[in-house]
């Protein structure tokens, strides 16, 4: 008995320990739940619910940042965009993975990891009354870019929590599609073209879809903190965070 309580307490340090490496903000939702988003890189994210693990294509190395994800809870949705190595990594998904983990991922990606619920652009689920998944468009529309990310292919995701929506676009440049998007309370858009937006695309996107909050991600050396003067005059709230 003890020594289960020893190794619960343990696994529960461990948890503890990895999420505190990571910077995060914390959110309420419409009924008081509380939401905390986890930065860990580039396009990596982890989102803490109500008790319910989230994590959003966990990577375990990119460019020699290495996550351990052994130390973190296990997931119980993993959402990824699309196969590329920079999103798509079987290891930290074994690392996250328990037998109840729903794995939410695109055609291609299924394809290649052989498991996993395909969501296709429009496609829409709920799982338990407050978490509702939708499929959003991603890709390039930059003339010689197409091949990067190709129409219909890749999926950003709208989350929605307990009413609190996260757009998490995956890779994409400002699409026409983002004019069906509203009411976002936090965005994710990524600024490092040529494989994703622009500082000026970045700009446009965010007065289309007038988040409250704005998170560049997935930018490397890109100066994103431009944007916090570019956005100044208007209603959104530009953060930025160590996602490189």
């Amino acid at each position: 008995m003890k020594k289960g309580l020893l190794l619960l307490l343990s696994l529960f340090s461990w948890a503890v320990l990895a999420q505190s490496t990571y910077p995060s903000d914390e959110f309420s939702t419409q009924n008081e739940k509380k939401i905390k988003i986890t930065f860990i890189k580039h396009s990596s994210l982890a989102i803490e619910y109500d008790g319910i693990h989230i994590q959003i294509d966990p990577v375990t190395d990119y460019k020699g940042n290495i996550t351990d994800y052994s130390m973190f809870p296990k997931a119980d949705y993993i959402l990824l965009t699309h196969e590329h190595q920079d999103h798509f990594d079987e290891s930290a998904i074994a690392l996250l993975e328990k037998t109840s983990t729903q794995i939410v991922l695109n055609e291609a990606t299924q394809s290649k990891l052989g498991r996993g619920i395909a969501m296709k652009n429009g496609d829409k689920r709920n799982w338990q009354g407050e978490i509702r998944i939708e499929a959003v468009p991603a890709y390039n529309t930059t003339a010689g870019r197409e091949k990067y990310h190709p129409k219909g292919r890749d999926n950003g995701y709208i989350l929605s929590l307990d009413g609190f929506r996260i757009y998490i676009s995956g890779d994409t440049e400002d699409i026409p599609e983002l004019h069906e998007i509203s009411a976002i309370d936090v965005a994710f858009l990524p600024v490092n073209q040529p494989y994703t937006m622009t500082l000026e695309q970045a700009e446009k996107a965010v007065g289309i879809i007038k988040p409250t909050i704005f998170y560049p991600y997935h930018f490397d050396d890109t100066p994103v903190e431009n944007l916090i003067q570019k956005l100044e005059d208007t209603a959104v709230e530009v953060r930025i965070r160590p996602m490189n």
